[in-house]
Order: structure tokens, then C-alpha cells, then sequence
């Protein structure tokens, strides 16, 4: 018996090998500084949504994937588009038990051009109190499935025009939220308020590797490739928020991915890589995508964010946010035995990195979806700076990092290993 144990060990060691040593050919340092330092020139500025620079890398990432011989969308094209709003309040009008509400004191979350209602209209009705958290509990408002009236106790009064924060742009939706600022215990009221809706198009780049045995069921490989675009000039004089390790850190590995699965062959699952935009601006471009799939059908999600620097374990290490979640990360240490490589679990569980990221929303549905980083989220100088360049960013580690998804992401990939799906009824 030890000797056939042994015999297996020495099989499965060397057959990671083999692995180890392809995954050294297709995957180098120079390739990963070459796409790295596009995405992260001057040139894109910053890649802030809505702007030429995020469309000049847009096309780059599609370039990338057609390079990489992945299959465009059933569109024929890389880009998956789709359409945000942003309503500007133009005027609105009120009264609660025939006094006159100031407009100031009136904030409509809503897509509608016009939003008339009164005490008959079946709007649901809330309040926020002097002693709750204004923005957490009106968001939880926001979120909602229903039409609602919220009444927003002046002790708010100075923060209270911020709510308009929540309508810089968003999804096209049914439902509207009113918050009113007041004191009054309202019997009667109606209100009437006018927007202007602004129509923004978004795109995310996807390409896919289809897969053969198993092509109806999906790994995704995904990054964000936004960032801040172009701000007030640091004390140097720079003004680009060049965003090397948030994100183009995770869109070059993303890229690389797509290259090296190409090459192997050996995906029976369909692979989709996929670049988002709008992280940064509230995750508009996971949330679409998200949107496209049935979760079943996903079995596993790779979000790949802020790779560039070394993480608080040192070189050839990394974490998984929402480790405990699912047997993901078991899987990927499992396949990466003798490697020198460790995967941990997050280290900053009060940041909630697993809800901030764009692994979120398939997370909520059940997917094993985590977001695998090295970023020190308590010490990481150059967080949404100027000086987030490539400089900054150690590539040699970078590189040895994406190599360590590609090998432990392979049994994955072949169908050989399926993850445990998150139990929704336990997050948050």
C-alpha cells in the first residue's frame, strides 16, 4: 500500500512538472511587462469611464483577445455594451398636510423623466431616524425591489443633499425612491418632481475559449480595466491616475491567462475572460455581465485585482477574499503541492473586500466567486495616486503569480474538480 501511495505521488509530482514547465514557456516576464505598461501608459489617461482614454483600452484588450484567438460574442465583437443613466433633478415640488416642502429638502433616486405621486399611490413608506446611519440605511432604501417614501429627520439636514450622490449613474429601473427631508408626521402629501435623464454607453471586452465536454458550463477569468482618469496634479506635477495595479495588473493577467489556456488545449469547460469596466464608479460593468448568465451554469470565478506589489507574506504568495465561503481555495493549494507558491485567506476580513470587488454579484447568486490579490490594504502607498506606475510594481513576482493561477486553475478547467457553491443564506 505505501508503495502504491508513493508511486501516486511521484505520478502526480511529476505530472506538475510538466505542467510547471509549460507553464514557464507561455507565460513571460517580458509579455506581462509589455501589456502591463500599455495599459498603464500616460496615453490611455487614466482610463476613467466615459472618456477617450478608456475607449483606447477598450480596443487594446479586444486587439489582445483576437491576438489570443478567443471567440468575440454572439454579436461578432469583443464588446458587450450596454447603457447607464444619470438623472439630473431639475425642479421638484411638494407639500405634507398642505404645507409647502422647500426643494431642497427633496431627493428622487428614480429614471423616471417625471415622478408624480401623492398618499394614494401605493408607495411604501419608511423613515430614517436622527440616530441612524443616513447613507448605509438609505441605501438599503435603494436597493429595494419597491417604490418607497422615505422621511429623513432633519437632524440630517446637513448631509442631506448629498443623496444625490446615489443617482450619478445607474441601471435603468422600475422603481423610485423619495426621500423628504421633515419633521412633520405626514397624513397627506403628494409631490411632483422633473428630471433630465442623460443616456451614458458602457462596454466590458469579453472573449471566450469554448469548451469541449463540458461547454455549457463556464470558468470565468476577470479583472476591471477602468480607473480614475486624470485629477489634480500632485506635488510633481502629475495629474494621470495611471492605475498600474489597480487594475491594468489584473487585466494583464487576464490576458496572459488567455494566451496560455489557448495554447494548452485542454479546457473541456467553456473559459470566459472577461475586463469590466465601471469598477471603480460603482461595479456597473460585473454587475451587466453578471446579468448574462444563468449561475448554475458558472462553475467558478476568477477576479484577478492588484497583483503588482508583494503581499504581506512576501514573494510567491497571495490571498483569496471569502476564502471560507467555498472549497475553492482548497482546490487551487491542492494543485499547487511543491510548488513554493501558498495561497491565503484574506487578511483584511473588516475591509470586506469580498463584497467590494466585482466578484460580488455572482457571489450573491451562489458562485464560487472570489477575487485573488497581494494588495496591503493596510500599507499600500500608492492606492489611487498618481504614482500607481509601473515602476512601482515588482513584474517578476507578478508574472510568478499569474503562472500560480494558470496551474492551480487547470483541474478546474478540465472538469477534473468542482468547487462548493457559496450559501447565500450565510453572507453578510
Amino acid at each position: 500500500m505505501k508503495r502504491i501511495v508513493l508511486t501516486a505521488f511521484c505520478i502526480a509530482a511529476f505530472l506538475l512538472h510538466l505542467q510547471a514547465q509549460k507553464v514557464d514557456k507561455l507565460i513571460k516576464v517580458k509579455n506581462v511587462r509589455k501589456v502591463e505598461t500599455k495599459l498603464a501608459a500616460d496615453d490611455m489617461q487614466g482610463r476613467a469611464v466615459f472618456t477617450a482614454g478608456i475607449e483606447k483600452a477598450a480596443a487594446f484588450i479586444a486587439a489582445e483577445f483576437k491576438k489570443a484567438k478567443l471567440k468575440p460574442l454572439e454579436t461578432g465583437s469583443y464588446f458587450q455594451e450596454f447603457e447607464l443613466v444619470a438623472p439630473r433633478q431639475e425642479s421638484a415640488v411638494g407639500s405634507i398636510n398642505g404645507e409647502t416642502v422647500e426643494e431642497k429638502d427633496i431627493v428622487a433616486i428614480t429614471t423616471r423623466e417625471k415622478l408624480a405621486i401623492n398618499d394614494q399611490s401605493g408607495f411604501k413608506t419608511a423613515s430614517i431616524k436622527a440616530e441612524d446611519n443616513l447613507f448605509r440605511t438609505a441605501y438599503s432604501f435603494i436597493r429595494s425591489s419597491e417604490n418607497t417614501i422615505v422621511w429623513v429627520n432633519k437632524a440630517h439636514a446637513g448631509s442631506f443633499e448629498n443623496l444625490h450622490r446615489f443617482k450619478r449613474e445607474t441601471f435603468e429601473k422600475e422603481t423610485s425612491v423619495l426621500f423628504i427631508l421633515t419633521d412633520t408626521t405626514p397624513a397627506t402629501y403628494s409631490f411632483e418632481v422633473h428630471h433630465n435623464i442623460v443616456h451614458k454607453k458602457l462596454k466590458n471586452v469579453v472573449g471566450i475559449l469554448p469548451g469541449k465536454s463540458k461547454k455549457d458550463e463556464y470558468v470565468i477569468f476577470s479583472g476591471h480595466y477602468d480607473h480614475l482618469g486624470i485629477g489634480k496634479p500632485n506635488e510633481q506635477g502629475d495629474s494621470i491616475f495611471n492605475g498600474a495595479n489597480d487594475d491594468a495588473a489584473g487585466i494583464t493577467a487576464v490576458i496572459s491567462l488567455a494566451n496560455y489556456f489557448r495554447r494548452i488545449k485542454d479546457n473541456e469547460r467553456t473559459i470566459i475572460f472577461a475586463a469590466f469596466t465601471a469598477e471603480e464608479t460603482g461595479g456597473y460593468g460585473s454587475q451587466y455581465f453578471s446579468q448574462q448568465f444563468n449561475p448554475d451554469k458558472v462553475v467558478a470565478m476568477f477576479n484577478i485585482e492588484m497583483i503588482g506589489t508583494d503581499s504581506k507574506w512576501g514573494k510567491n504568495s497571495a490571498y483569496i477574499t471569502g476564502y471560507e465561503k467555498s472549497d475553492m481555495g482548497q482546490i487551487l493549494e491542492r494543485n499547487l503541492q511543491a510548488t513554493g507558491f501558498k495561497f491565503y485567506p484574506d487578511p483584511y476580513p473588516d475591509q470586506q473586500l469580498f463584497y467590494r470587488s466585482d466578484n460580488a454579484t455572482l457571489a450573491m447568486l451562489g458562485v464560487p466567486a472570489h477575487t485573488i490579490s497581494t494588495s496591503k490594504m493596510d500599507s499600500e502607498p500608492y492606492y489611487h495616486t498618481q504614482d500607481d506606475e509601473v515602476e512601482t510594481l515588482d513584474l517578476e513576482n507578478m508574472t510568478e503569480i499569474i503562472k500560480a493561477i494558470a496551474l492551480s486553475a487547470r483541474s478546474i478547467v478540465a472538469g477534473l474538480d468542482t468547487p462548493t457553491r457559496v450559501n447565500t443564506s450565510q453572507l453578510r
